[in-house]
C-alpha cells in the first residue's frame, strides 16, 4: 500500500476535526496523530508497558490534558467560545421547533421548493404574483390569529434559526480544526514524548532507535560532511593570504582528506593530487602537470585529446562512421520535412512568382541599364565628381582591411536586418488575415459550441504544459511516476486532440480552406526562420590557454617524430646520385623544464581566475603515507620548486611530526618546512559535541549514550567514529536487542577480543621460555572467554577481564620479568592498558541507570566528564602508563573499583561447552 503524502494526511486530519462532534473528539484525534508521528511511534513497544493503548489512556489524565490545553490556549479559547455560541443557538432552535405540532423542516423545505418551482416554471412576473398572493394569505391568517398561522410562524422561525445553527456549526468546525492543527504541529507532541519516555522507565535514551543510518554506510558521501573547527580555521587562513602553502596535519582518520576535498570543491578552480607512497619527483610533477591540464580543459567545457592505439585507417573510418551517423539522423528528419514544406508551399511560390516576377524583372533591368550608363560615363571621364568619389571610396575600403570592428558591424547589421524582416513577415501575415473579410466572416460564423471546445482544449493544453515544469512526484500503482513526465505526455495528447478537432470540424475547415492561407503560413515560417537566424552566433574559438594545455598533454603523454628524405641523381645506363634523410623526434622534458612549464601554466591559469575574482587551490594529499618524517621532509624538499606560484593556495596534508617540525622552526636549526610552508592547520580529534554533530547528520535519532560510546571507542577520530557507529548497528542485529547494556557489552567485548588477538600475534614473534609461557596462556584464556561470552557467563568474563586488566600490571608484566624482553613487556603493558580501558567502558555503559550514574559522576568533578573517555583512548596511543592513571581517575569518578572485587588470581580457562540457551555475542 502506497503511503499518503504528508500534505494529504494533514488535509484529511483537518476535515476530520471539522466534522468532529466536540472538542474532546478533536483532542483524541490529536493524540492519535501524535502517536502516529515517526519520532513517537518508534518508541512504542520497545519495553513492556509502553504501547499505544496505555499512552492514549495516560494522555486523558487531567495533568497531561491540561499541559496540552495550556500550550494551545489561544486556539482553544476561540473554539470554546464558538462551541458555547453553537450550544445557545441549538437551544433556541429546539425551543422554536417544540412550539409547533408540525414538522418544521418539512414545512420549510416544501415552501422553498414551491417558491423555486413557481419562479422556474412561470417566470419572474407570474412567480412574483403568486408569491405576493401567498404573502397576502399569510397576512390574513396573522390578523385572525389562527392556530395554522401560529404553527406556520414557529416552523419558519425554527428554519431561520436552523440556518444560524448551520453557520455557527461551520464556524465551530473551522476553529476546532485550527485547534487540532495546532495540537498536531506543536502542542501535543512534547507531552506525548514525555509520557512515552516516563512509561519506558529508567534510561529511555539507552534504547537504540535511529531514523536511518545511510550516512554511516557511505563514509565518503559529500552530503553528510559537516563544517568542523579546522574547516572554519582553514577558510579564515586562506582568506587572509593571496597565495601560499598551508600544511594540514593531524592523526590519521582525523579528516584531513575530507578537509582538502571540501576546500578544493569550494574553490573556483581546484585540483587534488595524491602523493605516491614510493615517489620519484619527476614522475610526481609529470602526473601533476597532466592532471592540471586535464582539469582545466574539462573546466572550460572542452573534450580531452584521445591518445588511441588504433591505426590511422581505423581512426579515419571511425570518424567517417560517426559523421555518417549524424548526417543520417539529420536526414531522417530534414528530408521529409523539406518535402512537406516544398509540396505545401509550391502553390504559394508559383503565385508569388506570377504576381511579382514581371515588375521585379523590369525594375532590375532598368537599374542595370542605369548602372551601365553611369559606369560608361565615368570611364569616359564625363563624370569627374563620380571619379573622385570612387577613388576616395577605394582608398577607404583598403584602409578598412585591418579594422577589427568591420566584420562585427557587418555581422550585427545582417542579424538585425534578419530580425526586422522576420518580425515584419509575421506581422504582415497576421494583418492580412485580420483584413481578409472572408476569413473574418467565417470566424464570426463559428458556433458557440465550437468556440467553447476550442477554448477548452487550448486552455487545458496550456495548463498541462505549465504543470509539466513541476518536479513533484506522485504515487501511481505502487511506483513513483514523475509528475513532469505525466503532464508532458498529457499536454502532448491534448495538443494532438486540438489539432484533430480543428482539422475534422466543418466550421474550422472552412476557415482553413482560405486560398491565401498557404501563402500566409509560408510567410510566417520564413519570418520564424529569419528570427532564428538573427540569434545565430559563431562558435567561439578555442581559448589560447586551452590550446596550450592540449599541446602540453600531447608533449607529456606522446612521443612525436617526423622524417623527410630527398633523393637526387641521373640515370642513363648507370645511376649516379645522393640520398639525404632527416629525422626529428621530441625529447621528453627533463625535471627543471617540467617544473618551469608547470609553474608557467599554473600561473597563467591563476591569473585568469584572479581577474574574475576566483580562487585557485592545489591540494596534495597522503604525504603522511610516505613513512618516516625524514621521507616526508625529503619529498617536500624535492617538490618545493612547484610551490610558491602567485595567486595559488597550496594545501598539503602531512603527518603530525612534520607539523611539529614547522612549529620548531629555528629552534635550533632550520629545515625544509621553514621555507616551504607558510602556515599549519592542526586537525585535532573531534570533541564530544562535534561527534554529536557528525552523528546527527549521518544517523538522525541516535541517542546520546550511543554517541558517547562510539566517541570513547574512537578517541574522537571521525573515521573510527563512523566505523564504530556501523559496529553499533551490526551488534544490534547480532544481539537482537535495542538496550544499551546488551549492545555496549557485545561491542566492547568483540573489539577487545580482536585487539588482544592482534597483540597475541605480535607476542608470538618473540622468544619465550618455560618460565614465561603463562603470559600467552593468560592471553589465550581471556580471548577464549571473550569469544564465548553470553549472559550466562557474564560474571566469568568480567572476572577474567578484571584479572587481566587490573592485576596484569602487577603480575604478567613483572613476574617473572627478567626473561622478558623490553619490547615484549611493553606489548603486554599496552594490551593490559587497552583491556583496562575496555573494562571501564564495560562497567560504565553495561550497567543499569546510565543517565543517573552519568549525572552523579559529573557532580563529583571534572573526571566524570565523558569527554575524558575519548582522551584516555587517545592517551593509549602515546603511553599505556599515563593512560592507566587517567583511566583510574575516571573509575574513581564513576565509583568503579580500582582492584578486583574477588581478589587477585589467575585467569581460569573458559567453559568447555558452549551455552545452549543463549546465542554467543561474538
Amino acid at each position: 500500500m502506497v503511503p499518503w503524502p504528508a500534505k494529504w494526511k494533514e488535509r484529511w486530519a483537518f476535515v476530520q476535526d471539522f466534522v468532529a462532534a466536540d472538542l474532546h473528539e478533536v483532542y483524541r484525534h490529536g493524540v492519535r496523530a501524535g502517536l502516529a508521528d515517526p519520532s513517537t511511534a518508534r518508541l512504542l513497544g520497545r519495553r513492556d508497558g509502553a504501547h499505544a493503548g496505555l499512552v492514549q489512556l495516560r494522555m486523558l489524565f487531567p495533568e497531561n490534558e491540561q499541559q496540552v490545553r495550556a500550550a494551545s490556549a489561544r486556539e482553544l479559547v476561540d473554539a470554546s467560545r464558538a462551541w458555547s455560541a453553537l450550544g445557545e443557538a441549538q437551544r433556541k432552535q429546539r425551543e422554536a421547533a417544540e412550539a409547533t405540532a408540525w414538522k418544521w423542516w418539512a414545512v420549510c423545505l416544501t415552501a422553498a421548493a414551491a417558491g423555486i418551482t413557481v419562479l422556474a416554471a412561470w417566470g419572474q412576473v407570474m412567480g412574483s404574483t403568486v408569491l405576493a398572493a401567498t404573502a397576502l394569505i399569510c397576512l390574513v391568517l396573522r390578523q385572525r390569529e389562527t392556530q395554522v398561522w401560529a404553527d406556520l410562524r414557529q416552523c419558519f422561525r425554527a428554519g431561520w434559526l436552523a440556518l444560524g445553527v448551520l453557520a455557527l456549526r461551520c464556524q465551530f468546525g473551522f476553529l476546532a480544526a485550527l485547534w487540532g492543527q495546532e495540537l498536531r504541529r506543536h502542542a501535543i507532541k512534547p507531552v506525548i514524548v514525555k509520557v512515552v519516555r516516563s512509561m519506558l522507565g529508567e534510561d529511555p535514551d539507552s534504547l537504540l532507535i535511529t531514523d536511518n543510518y545511510d550516512g554511516l554506510r557511505s563514509p565518503r558521501g559529500r552530503g553528510y560532511v559537516v563544517d568542523s573547527a579546522p574547516t572554519l580555521l582553514l577558510r579564515r587562513k586562506l582568506s587572509q593570504i593571496d597565495a601560499g602553502t598551508v600544511a594540514v596535519c593531524g592523526p590519521r582518520g582525523a579528516g584531513k582528506t575530507t578537509l582538502l576535498e571540501t576546500c578544493v570543491q569550494e574553490a573556483d578552480f581546484g585540483l587534488l593530487a595524491q602523493a605516491p607512497a614510493t615517489y620519484a619527483p619527476h614522475d610526481f610533477v609529470l602526473s601533476l602537470s597532466v592532471q592540471l591540464c586535464e582539469t582545466y580543459v574539462e573546466a572550460k567545457g572542452y573534450d580531452l585529446p584521445e591518445f588511441a592505439r588504433l591505426s590511422n585507417i581505423r581512426r579515419f573510418l571511425r570518424r567517417v562512421w560517426g559523421w555518417c551517423k549524424r548526417r543520417l539522423h539529420w536526414s531522417a528528419f530534414a528530408l521529409p520535412a523539406a518535402a512537406c514544406l516544398v509540396l505545401g508551399g509550391a502553390a504559394a511560390a508559383r503565385l508569388l512568382r506570377d504576381y511579382y516576377e514581371p515588375p521585379v524583372r523590369d525594375y532590375f533591368g532598368t537599374l542595370g541599364d542605369s548602372l551601365m550608363a553611369w559606369a560608361e560615363l565615368t570611364w569616359r571621364g564625363q563624370a569627374a565628381g563620380t571619379s573622385v568619389s570612387l577613388l576616395i571610396v577605394g582608398a577607404l575600403w583598403w584602409r578598412l582591411r585591418t579594422a577589427s570592428w568591420l566584420l562585427g558591424f557587418l555581422r550585427q547589421s545582417a542579424l538585425a536586418l534578419s530580425a526586422l524582416a522576420g518580425v515584419a513577415l509575421c506581422l504582415v501575415s497576421l494583418a492580412t488575415l485580420l483584413a481578409d473579410k472572408g476569413v473574418v466572416q467565417r470566424l464570426g460564423a463559428l458556433s458557440s459550441a465550437t468556440v467553447l471546445r476550442l477554448c477548452f482544449y487550448a486552455v487545458l493544453c496550456f495548463v498541462l504544459s505549465q504543470a509539466a515544469s513541476t518536479g513533484r512526484r506522485l504515487p501511481a500503482g505502487g511506483l513513483q511516476t514523475a509528475v513532469k513526465t505525466a503532464f508532458r505526455w498529457a499536454s502532448r495528447a491534448m495538443a494532438l486532440l486540438l489539432v484533430v478537432f480543428v482539422l475534422r470540424n466543418p466550421e474550422t475547415q472552412a476557415v482553413l480552406a482560405d486560398p491565401e492561407n498557404p501563402l500566409r503560413i509560408a510567410a510566417v515560417l520564413t519570418g520564424l526562420l529569419l528570427l532564428k537566424a538573427s540569434n545565430w552566433k559563431p562558435r567561439p574559438a578555442e581559448p589560447a590557454l586551452v590550446t596550450r594545455c592540449r599541446n602540453h598533454l600531447y608533449r607529456l603523454q606522446t612521443i612525436q617524430s617526423s622524417s623527410a628524405a630527398l633523393t637526387t641523381g641521373a640515370s642513363q645506363i648507370g645511376s649516379l646520385g645522393t640520398v639525404h634523410t632527416t629525422s626529428v623526434s621530441t625529447i621528453p622534458p627533463n625535471f627543471p623544464e617540467l617544473v618551469g612549464d608547470f609553474r608557467e601554466l599554473l600561473s597563467q591559469i591563476a591569473a585568469e581566475y584572479r581577474k574574475e575574482g576566483g580562487r585557485v587551490v592545489l591540494a596534495i594529499d597522503e604525504v603522511d603515507r610516505l613513512g618516516s618524517e625524514t621521507q616526508a621532509l625529503a619529498f617536500l624538499g624535492e617538490i618545493k620548486a612547484v610551490l610558491g606560484v602567485p595567486h595559488v593556495h597550496y594545501l598539503i596534508s602531512v603527518a603530525e611530526d612534520v607539523g611539529a617540525a614547522f612549529v620548531r622552526r629555528g629552534l635550533p636549526h632550520r629545515d625544509v618546512t621553514d621555507s616551504s610552508l607558510d602556515d599549519v592547520v592542526y586537525v585535532q580529534p573531534s570533541t564530544l559535541q562535534e561527534s554529536r554533530t557528525i552523528m546527527a547528520r549521518r544517523a538522525p535519532g541516535l541517542s546520546d549514550p550511543y554517541i558517547m560510546l562510539a566517541h570513547a571507542l574512537s578517541g574522537g577520530i571521525p573515521r573510527d567514529l563512523l566505523r564504530y557507529g556501523r559496529r553499533i548497528m551490526e551488534t544490534r542485529d547480532k544481539t537482537a536487542s535495542d538496550e544499551l547494556a546488551d549492545i555496549s557489552r557485545g561491542l566492547v567485548l568483540q573489539e577487545l577480543a580482536e585487539t588482544l588477538a592482534g597483540f597475541r600475534t605480535l607476542l608470538s614473534k618473540k622468544q619465550w621460555s618455560p618460565d614465561t609461557y603463562s603470559v600467552l596462556n593468560a592471553f589465550r584464556n581471556l580471548v577464549a572467554h571473550l569469544r564465548s561470552a553470553c549472559p550466562c557467563t557474564e560474571f566469568e568474563v568480567h572476572y577474567a577481564l578484571e584479572q587481566f586488566a587490573i592485576d596484569s600490571a602487577n603480575d604478567l608484566g613483572q613476574t617473572p620479568h627478567a626473561d622478558l624482553t623490553e619490547e615484549a613487556r611493553h606489548l603486554i603493558d599496552e594490551a593490559s592498558g587497552y583491556a583496562y580501558f575496555s573494562l571501564t567502558l564495560l562497567d560504565i555503559f553495561s550497567a543499569d541507570g546510565f543517565d543517573r550514574r552519568l549525572q552523579a559522576a559529573a557532580e563529583r568533578g571534572p573526571n566524570g566528564d565523558p569527554e575524558l573517555l575519548a582522551e584516555a583512548r587517545q592517551e593509549l596511543g602515546l603511553s599505556p602508563y599515563s593512560a592507566r592513571t587517567l583511566i583510574s581517575a575516571i573509575r574513581e569518578a564513576w565509583l568503579l573499583p580500582l582492584q578486583p572485587a574477588s581478589g587477585t588470581g589467575t585467569i581460569p580457562p573458559p567453559r568447555s561447552r558452549p551455552c545452549s540457551q543463549h546465542q554467543q555475542i561474538l
